[in-house]
């Protein structure tokens, strides 16, 4: 032995009430284990078994309880045994033997054998095996033995009760062999009775493959009928393991109780594993004690020496010696002054504290007002939001109506533009003809134009046709003459561009519809913020921008403001022709309205207020709206460029232009382009119409050849006078020089060279006077009598 001493030590152990039971249910299954071993060899018992399970068959527990049942099968009080007295109990029983196995009782008291418990087994000798073989049929039993306990000590009386047959008689029947003939005429007594179908259940060979009586037992909820209905599921007793099973278990509908459901299951596994691992310490030392004063703990090996624990007290202490007096004081001393130290040290550690949580306060405070701010905000953008979309909804509705009406606009402008081109070049053709001669009517070779009916209209006479434009064209002049109060005004220089009164009238009538169209895109509004966008957008916005400044900068709210408001920029100046409503940008309400939007702080000593931090949104909706839609009109034919006034209010609308948009701005450099294309189709038109009656050089005599030559030339000359004009505002771009070159080289030299001395010269001179010179070459510079100095 050791020198240590031995301390006995008793832990506690908190005992779950789950394990008590658990370790219950195994002591009740153990008495069940031994009572059934008890039972099997008892034969009243086993006929008290199958009676009692035909009383049940017969009468089966109903679903439903009212309490009567419970309180008659309540448990009667048992004693709970431990296993250990389990174990010692079961060493006692007669059937058990050593390792843990249980004897079966012999089947008759021949076989059995007076042995003492002590000994391990029976003794074979001599005399038992003679025994055994006596007792050994040489053949098969006529019966299976595993129908014994059915058939062979049960039957049935005629009354219906169970009786029990003897024990002898049971004997007898088992040890006796039939003959051959006996089972042969068993066999067709049997097949007799199976052919007529008639058999008698009080027969000496009728064997009943049930133990209770057909009327006693339960035939089901429909005896007529061995098939399951559905309904039949109900009092089979599934509820008596409703625990066990998956009756009680409800299915779970939704994401959030199947979570629950799982965490439960969880839960429930946890506890089992738990109670599974436990092990009750207080318990199992007390079993192992027990064990230990009866001798016969099974895990101990017999051979080793039995050894008994001696106790050894523990040690005294050695004594120490009193302080003395001096020590003492100073050990107080310093733990005085520690504790001085330790209270500084607290002292100072409050006041951090303290700091802190002033500091903590301050910063809840200030969370507290972002987050509310956040809340207001997100509100805030949410009600926008909602408003902005009812925007989009509006102008997704409104926005086809209103290109509609501009292409409608632009239709018109190319049609009067057409009719004042065709009506030109017939004029021009005219007065080439009278100095040059007619160009030769080619043979027709189709039967000719037809009219509404069918008909072939007669062809007009090409000098009756002239003389009808000619009679027109007085009477306009005339009239222009009369109306400008302008008397000296040279015959071909002015524009001419007036239509005829009916198709004045038409252009008019046209005009005016577009106009009423335009006030219907809105005519089914009601809300004020949808019709006049500074009541509407222009408020949402400013509200935003003066709330959430970062996030209205960061956003770019301006140019969304500005994409919004381009609905009723464009719609406000639908119909509005530049060239004839001289009407500057700055006089229309989208002008006024952003141009005030862009500069929200305004002081009363600065003259001009700043710009917000938007810049100049009159510049963007410039960019974006007013010269896409300058570039449609003019390109329908809105500039006229034999017109001196249009040409100069082209001039005024690209400087006013140019305030906002610099001159590199792509969309405004595709408005200068398409000025440019204007002057150069007028100039190639010129070209292709006059190049057919240059080219017959055969010039007749015709009285009013003299004055037909000098209004082409007029008309030729203002051309010139008109891109010379734009020239000097655009600065040689595009190629314009070639066109100015063009339009004196190959129109006007030619025309002036067949009539030099009779007005030709006259005009040229007059070109000489504002053209060019660093565009005139030296053979030009001759024609036009053009010094070098």
């Amino acid at each position: 032995m050791s020198d240590t001493p031995v301390i006995f030590k008793r832990t506690k152990v908190k005992i779950k009430t789950n394990q008590r039971a658990r370790e219950e249910s195994v002591q009740d299954a153990q008495e069940q284990k031994f009572q059934s071993i008890e039972d099997e060899q008892s034969p009243s018992a086993i006929a008290s078994k199958f009676k009692n399970k035909a009383r049940h068959r017969a009468k089966p527990k109903p679903t439903l309880s009212f309490g009567a049942e419970q309180e008659s099968n309540e448990e009667s009080f048992e004693i709970k045994k431990s296993s250990l007295s389990q174990k010692l109990t079961l060493r006692q029983h007669p059937t058990y033997s050593g390792g843990g196995e249980i004897r079966t009782l012999p089947s008759s008291l021949d076989q059995a054998s007076v042995s003492s418990l002590a000994t391990s087994g029976p003794v074979y000798d001599e005399t038992h095996l003679n025994e055994l073989r006596a007792n050994t049929p040489s053949s098969r039993s006529s019966r299976l033995k595993g129908n014994a306990h059915d058939d062979d000590s049960l039957t049935n009386s005629e009354s219906g009760d169970l009786v029990m047959e003897s024990l002898n008689d049971f004997d007898a029947r088992v040890a006796a062999i039939p003959s051959q003939s006996f089972v042969l005429a068993a066999k067709e007594k049997r097949e007799r009775l199976r052919t007529s179908g008639v058999a008698s259940p009080h027969a000496d060979e009728y064997i009943s493959l049930s133990l209770a009586k057909r009327d006693e037992e339960y035939q089901g909820p429909h005896p007529e009928s061995r098939l399951m209905r559905e309904e039949d599921d109900l009092g089979e007793g599934d509820d008596d393991f409703a625990e066990y099973t998956s009756a009680q278990t409800r299915i779970t509908l939704g994401k959030k109780a199947r979570k629950v459901e799982a965490g439960r299951l969880r839960e429930e596994m946890q506890d089992l594993i738990a109670d599974a691992e436990e092990v009750d310490e207080e318990t199992q030392e007390w079993e192992q004690a027990q064990l230990r004063r009866s001798g016969l703990n099974p895990d101990r090996d017999p051979s080793a020496p039995t050894t008994t624990p001696i106790y050894k007290p523990m040690p005294i202490p050695t004594p120490t010696e009193i302080p003395s007096l001096d020590s003492t004081v100073k050990r107080i001393s310093q733990v005085m002054a520690s504790l001085v130290t330790a209270h500084a040290q607290n002292t100072t550690s409050i006041s951090t504290i303290s700091a802190d949580l002033v500091q903590l306060d301050d910063r809840e405070t200030e969370l507290r007002e972002i987050i509310t701010r956040a809340e207001k905000k997100r509100s805030w953008f949410a009600d926008f939001r909602e408003w902005l979309e009812s925007v989009a909804t509006f102008l997704d509705e409104k926005f086809p109506q209103l290109e509609q009406l501009e292409d409608e606009h632009v239709s018109i402008l190319k049609e009067r533009r057409d009719m004042i081109r065709a009506r030109r070049r017939a004029e021009n053709e005219d007065d080439l003809s009278m100095f040059l001669g007619p160009l030769p009517v080619a043979p027709q070779a189709g039967p000719g134009e037809l009219d509404e009916m069918g008909r072939i209209l007669p062809r007009l006479n090409p000098e009756v046709v002239r003389d009808d434009r000619q009679s027109a064209r007085a009477a306009r002049c005339a009239l222009r003459r009369k109306n400008a109060r302008q008397d000296d005004d040279e015959e071909g220089y002015s524009t001419d561009a007036t239509l005829p009164p009916s198709d004045a009238a038409d252009f008019l009538a046209a005009l005016g519809q577009l106009s009423r169209k335009r006030d219907e895109v809105l005519s089914d509004v009601m809300a004020n913020e949808f019709k006049d966008p500074g009541l509407g957008i222009g408020l949402r916005f400013a509200g935003w921008r003066k709330r959430f400044d970062d996030s209205y900068t960061g956003a770019w709210g301006g140019l969304g403001l500005v994409g919004a408001w381009e609905f009723w920029a464009r719609l406000e100046m639908l119909g509005w022709n530049p060239f004839e409503d001289l009407r500057t940008l700055d006089s229309f309400h989208w002008y006024n309205n952003l141009y005030k939007y862009s500069r929200p702080t305004h002081s009363e000593e600065e003259e001009e207020p700043q710009l917000g931090p938007d810049g100049d949104l009159v510049s963007a909706v410039i960019s974006t709206v007013v010269i896409p839609r300058l570039s449609k009109l003019i390109e329908g034919g809105a500039l006229d460029p034999f017109s001196s006034n249009d040409t100069r209010r082209a001039v005024d609308l690209t400087e006013e232009i140019e305030v906002s948009v610099e001159r590199n701005n792509h969309r405004f450099q595709i408005l200068w382009k398409i000025i440019y294309g204007i002057f150069q189709d007028a100039v190639n038109d010129m070209m292709s119409c006059q190049d057919p009656f240059l080219a017959q050089d055969k010039p007749p005599f015709h009285p009013e050849a003299i004055s037909a030559r000098r209004r082409l030339l007029a008309r030729q000359g203002k051309l010139m006078t008109n891109i010379l004009q734009w020239r000097r505002h655009t600065n040689s771009m595009f190629g314009i020089d070639e066109i100015v070159k063009s339009l004196l080289v190959n129109c006007m030299l030619p025309v002036a060279k067949t009539g030099w001395e009779v007005g030709g010269e006259v005009c040229i001179r007059r070109v000489a006077q504002q053209f060019p010179i660093e565009l005139a070459t030296p053979r030009t510079k001759a024609q036009l009598g053009i010094s070098d100095s």
